[in-house]
């Protein structure tokens, strides 16, 4: 007798099977992943050096619109790698 995690996990299956995804688009994710971090990294070590900058000079009205923009960045980077995989995993 099935356990009813096992009967959910068959019908998911049924309705959206696995998809496994080719070497080269293993590749292509990776790739992706690697250029999104590079590019995280490259905004984090701009806005991190004006962020020492403003901590120093003590003016946290900048030091914190500093800080939003670098969350913004990063969020909006993130949503961008996103949409790019699942673009590629579509194909």
């Amino acid at each position: 007798m099935k356990s009813a995690y096992e009967l959910a996990m068959e019908k998911l299956q049924k309705e959206s099977p696995d998809q496994s995804l080719s070497d080269e688009k293993k590749a292509e994710l990776a790739e992706l992943d690697n250029l999104y971090k590079s590019k995280l990294a490259e905004r984090e070590v701009f806005l991190g050096g004006k962020i020492a900058e403003a901590e120093v000079s003590g003016d946290l009205e900048a030091l914190e619109q500093l800080q939003r923009e670098l969350t913004s960045d990063k969020k909006t980077l993130e949503s961008e790698l996103e949409e790019k995989k699942e673009e590629v995993r579509g194909r």
